[in-house]
């Protein structure tokens, strides 16, 4: 594995005019790519008889920033908003997913898209499911559009972890509403004097599974353990992931980056959680899980992100209809569920194989492949489950392995150790990534999986438009 990463280290305008711009961003966004896109393979399409086809026609995110940094004195509204660069008069509906939700605007999607102008005439609703929320309100859309409810949708995520809620006590909550019922002085002063010290320790959020108590961190620290997955692995693959995010920053391929001028602040241009640093610099870090023996450290986690994204999706027809090329044409998709508590974070694994019968592909089919990064520790995991004949037969009731995606192909602009994880958010940069990868690289099929609190996943197949 250390030879193998080595080597691969180797304010709004009007709608009309709203519409012009995401065109013409469409027709600059695909001359660059093209510049240097090497010519895919011809290969079969992936269209079905009587099976509406459905395009991404543009995909967009905010930059992704550390939490507590640009964006603290926001709202997730806001924040989904500034990601909603679509022509607003012809959306029909419009899905968010997000995790941790602000108790002020629980529908995020409609607040977001009443201040972003769309008209209040436009239904919106909020999905959530944990870090594939994104991907939900993804194949939400493509529901509706293949049901023939609507021809346009856009689908999108949000997360802001500067301001999350931060709850009294249940012993404090239930006093205080009992207080507000209360009608004299008396049974007031009474409520007041069962007051007690322990009843002022808030109830903080924290990143764990409401079934088991365990942290997603100490889950992830268990996984790569059982896979024996090394910290030197772990700690190499975050280096990769950080160089490759650098080097596709620096080289104009984050093409789905819009700025975003926060009120009171600068204009933020770009992703600010892209660090390369070294091995040594790294290998000094403590465990940050499982003490003091784990090998999950801040620098091979994924850190609190905000942001948001969006996808434009429409059915082929429309598109075309309206003088849109479209990027690419999102096929089969699964979702996976499996044990919470040791199979937390296997999500691709079982997604992976799924996918790929569906749509009748195998591995070697895929030119493309953008995984979710949570931990190092967790995509290393996957990598050896799909390629562990041994897990597939005695976990997974399959005759033999789905294989591992080859490096070369795997994450090659970064992923969400590098460029970010706003819980919400990450399913549509997924998506977008490998559209922009296949025009980049010249392929035809790209495939996106994620794993997700609660032991569950998701994977889709993504196909280059033809150009």
């Amino acid at each position: 594995m250390s030879s193998m990463l080595t080597h691969a280290i180797r304010n709004l305008p009007t709608s009309s005019a709203w519409a012009a711009r995401v065109f013409a961003r469409s027709l600059s966004c695909s001359s660059q790519l093209q510049a240097a896109a090497v010519q895919p393979k011809s290969k079969k399409t992936l269209a079905k008889s009587g099976v509406k086809n459905i395009v991404v026609v543009e995909g967009v995110r905010i930059p992704f920033l550390q939490s507590g940094t640009s964006y603290a004195d926001l709202m997730p509204h806001d924040l989904a908003r500034a990601a909603l660069h679509v022509p607003r008069d012809v959306v029909d509906y419009i899905v968010y997913g997000t995790v941790i939700q602000e108790v002020k605007t629980s529908n995020v999607a409609r607040e977001a898209a009443l201040g972003a102008g769309f008209s209040d005439k436009t239904p919106a609703h909020t999905v959530t499911m944990a870090c594939i929320s994104s991907n939900q309100a993804m194949t939400t859309g493509v529901g509706m559009i293949a049901a023939g409810q609507c021809d346009v949708v856009v689908a999108g995520g949000v997360e802001l972890m500067s301001d999350v809620p931060i709850r009294h006590s249940r012993k404090m909550r239930k006093t205080m509403l009992t207080l507000n019922r209360a009608k004299t002085l008396g049974q007031k002063l009474s409520l007041i004097s069962k007051i007690r010290p322990d009843y002022f320790t808030p109830e903080l959020p924290a990143v764990a599974e409401f079934s088991t108590s365990e942290t997603m961190g100490h889950s992830a620290d268990r996984l790569a353990a059982a896979f024996a997955v090394s910290r030197l692995e772990q700690d190499e693959y975050a280096l990769r992931s950080h160089t490759l995010a650098k080097k596709a920053q620096d080289g104009g391929l984050l093409l789905d980056v819009v700025p975003f001028k926060v009120p009171g602040r600068d204009t933020v241009t770009k992703d600010n959680g892209i660090r390369p640093s070294s091995m040594e610099q790294m290998g000094k870090l403590k465990p940050a899980f499982v003490k003091p023996y784990g090998t999950v450290t801040a620098a091979n986690s994924s850190f609190l992100t905000d942001g948001a994204s969006a996808i434009l999706l429409m059915s082929e027809e429309k598109a075309l209809a309206m003088g849109y090329k479209p990027k690419a044409y999102l096929r089969d998709f699964v979702y996976v569920s499996q044990d919470p508590k040791d199979q937390l974070l296997l999500g691709p694994t079982y997604a992976t194989p799924k996918v790929l019968e569906k749509a009748g592909l195998t591995m070697a089919d895929i030119d493309v492949f953008e995984f979710h990064e949570a931990f190092a520790g967790q995509i290393l995991a996957n990598l050896k489950a799909m390629d562990s004949d041994w897990f597939a037969q005695n976990y997974m009731g399959r005759k033999s392995k789905v294989g591992a995606p080859p490096l070369e192909k795997f994450n090659n602009w970064g992923g969400s150790l590098s460029l970010g994880h706003p819980f919400g958010a990450t399913g549509c940069r997924l998506v977008i990534t490998a559209a922009h990868r296949l025009k980049k690289e010249g392929g035809q099929y790209g495939l996106v999986a994620a794993c997700a609190a609660g032991g569950q996943g998701h994977a889709m197949i993504v196909e280059l438009y033809p150009q």
